[in-house]
């Protein structure tokens, strides 16, 4: 039998809910020290999201650890930038980096995987298109690209940081179609061959040079050339390369000072020659091996690498001492930061290509939100005309709890942003609007439950804990399964799919926790209300039902006797 109304207490129920909106308020307000408000993403509040895709030498799939190393180093660059709110993510084997606001042009440079090296240069040549290279004798130094210029330390006038400038891979011959292009431009551009073993030895030193000028001439500098060795080449053999923005090739030697040796990295300008330049602090191996190779080299020629690319060339003037030194070059203010912070903020354990890149203006993020805005106040305005027009009182009930569920939800996406960094996109907001109609079949499916009851004659009072047994399974049920879609949906998801997932997935749970703290006590307070008003059935909704289900009472035979029946 099942239990009456009276016996549910439905003031402990909505006294249990009204703590807990208390208790989330509370952390929303009292803790944390942000906004109360949802974490936008960068599609309602305007930005840039960054998408880079992850690559190894070998084509073989990243390391987790890997990956953790580089989000970690990316977080610190991007933090860098001074900009709050800013995030960087794991999603898979991407990296999502999303930074608010109109900075985020610089999270389209923060990508680079800043592979820096000091190599000796070994000769350079101007890239002259058509022209076959004229090598100097292999282990001369070669002359600078421009003046050094005066003064103390390794200066010269180097190339600027060139992002679109990249030699592409060298062509190869049918049989190394199989190669990955990475091991073909290596077998080019980073042969042993390119550096004679003894200097003094003629036909070593012939051989290298016909070494090198094969992968001078096979070396494409034309801008926005894709290069597969970049960020990939081996620190302990020679390399060929561009540099000055495509206007020299290089030959360069084993690199001598890795970049993880540079302790500091501050970009600044030079009052005296009036350009920026990028100062480097060199750790105490890295300070001495600089000087060393300053005081042995006066006169030659140090390639600051970044990325296979020469940033930097400068001429030895004299011996630098004190692990202190400049790259110059024809530096911009915003080219000269990005070195610094890339080199300064270390470098990455993996290359990554940037496959997508979205900027967002506030203007559109802002109508985007607005949009949504719209979108769900049409939606909750239309069920609750339905509401107030089929169920009357009940659906006053309904209103309510929705307008409850509301505060649940906004209060808990404001502390899953903080807690969790979880952002609301356009796709998260489509699925709180389709949880309302999720939330408002709860209520249809009991409200019906009931109606179904007083059909059969019950009254509004008993048949509210008869209803509610009975409801509350196929709830459990629908919810369940929209849970289970949703979770689903999640895992096999990714990007904005998964926004719209999560969202409708807490919705749905949270739909649980409105209808059996909120939705049935509140229904059950009604039933066993006093008031002739309240307990009218025609006021709630259920008159014609009641009628019905009177008539169907008053013609069912009493308990223990027959109905009577006429014989034909």
């Amino acid at each position: 039998m099942a239990p009456s109304a009276g016996h549910l207490r439905p003031g402990r129920y909505l006294a249990f809910f009204a703590l807990i909106v208390v208790a989330l308020y509370a952390l929303v307000f009292f803790t944390g020290g942000g906004k109360p408000t949802p974490k936008l993403g960068i599609d309602l509040q305007g930005g840039t999201r960054v998408t880079l895709t992850a690559r190894t030498p070998d084509g073989s799939q990243p390391t987790r650890e890997s990956l953790n190393q580089a989000r970690q180093i990316l977080e610190t660059r991007v933090n860098g930038i001074g900009v709050s709110g800013a995030e960087v993510v794991l999603d898979g084997n991407n990296i999502v980096i999303t930074v608010p606001g109109e900075q985020g042009d610089q999270a389209k440079n923060l990508a680079r995987t800043a592979k820096l090296g000091i190599r000796q240069v070994i000769t350079s040549v101007p890239n002259t298109p058509g022209a076959p290279p004229a090598a100097p004798p292999s282990g001369a130094p070669s002359a600078p690209p421009s003046q050094p210029a005066g003064g103390g330390g390794a200066e010269g006038a180097p190339a600027q940081q060139p992002p679109s400038t990249t030699p592409s891979a060298p062509a190869s011959g049918s049989g190394d179609a199989g190669k990955n292009p990475i091991e073909q431009a290596r077998e080019v551009r980073q042969a042993p061959a390119l550096m004679p073993k003894d200097p003094k030895n003629q036909q070593e030193a012939a051989a290298a040079q016909a070494a090198q000028q094969k992968a001078l001439a096979a070396l494409n500098c034309a801008p926005n050339a894709h290069d597969p060795l970049e960020g990939n080449d081996l620190p302990d053999k020679p390399l060929v390369t561009c540099g000055d923005k495509g206007a020299n090739k290089y030959v360069l030697g084993p690199e001598f000072i890795p970049g993880t040796e540079i302790s500091n990295a501050n970009s600044g300008y030079d009052q005296t020659r009036g350009q920026w330049i990028v100062d480097l602090s060199f750790n105490g191996a890295g300070g001495k091996t600089w000087g060393d190779f300053t005081s042995a080299n006066i006169g030659k020629q140090a390639a600051f690498v970044l990325d296979t690319n020469v940033v930097s060339a400068p001429t030895v003037q004299n011996a630098i001492l004190g692990g202190n030194t400049q790259i110059t070059g024809k530096f911009t203010q915003t080219d000269a930061k990005n070195l610094a912070d890339i080199l300064k903020y270390g470098s990455l354990p993996l290359s990554f290509d940037s496959s997508d890149a979205t900027t967002v203006s506030a203007t559109l993020g802002y109508a985007s939100l607005q949009a949504g805005l719209i979108a769900g106040a049409i939606g909750l305005a239309v069920v609750f005309v339905y509401c107030l027009f089929y169920y009357r009182l009940l659906g006053i009930l309904t209103i309510w709890s929705l307008v409850l569920s509301g505060l649940l939800v906004y209060a808990v996406l404001v502390l899953l942003g903080r807690w969790i960094g979880y952002t609301l996109d356009l796709a998260g907001v489509a699925g709180l609007i389709i949880a309302i109609g999720i939330t408002a079949d709860s209520f249809v499916i009991y409200f019906e439950r009931l109606k179904d009851e007083i059909r059969e004659g019950r009254t509004f009072r008993s048949a509210v804990p008869r209803g509610w047994t009975r409801a509350r399974r196929t709830i459990l049920a629908s919810d369940a399964v929209s849970f289970l879609a949703a979770a689903i949906l999640y895992i096999i998801a990714v990007g904005d799919v998964q926004g719209f997932a999560f969202t409708l997935g807490m919705s749905t749970v949270l739909d649980l926790v409105v209808v059996y703290l909120v939705t049935h006590p509140l229904v059950a307070m009604v039933s066993t209300s006093k008031s002739k008003f309240l307990s009218n059935p025609r006021h709630l909704g259920l008159g014609a039902v009641q009628k019905l289900g009177a008539a169907r009472k008053s013609t069912r035979p009493a308990p223990g006797r027959r109905a009577n029946v006429k014989e034909a």
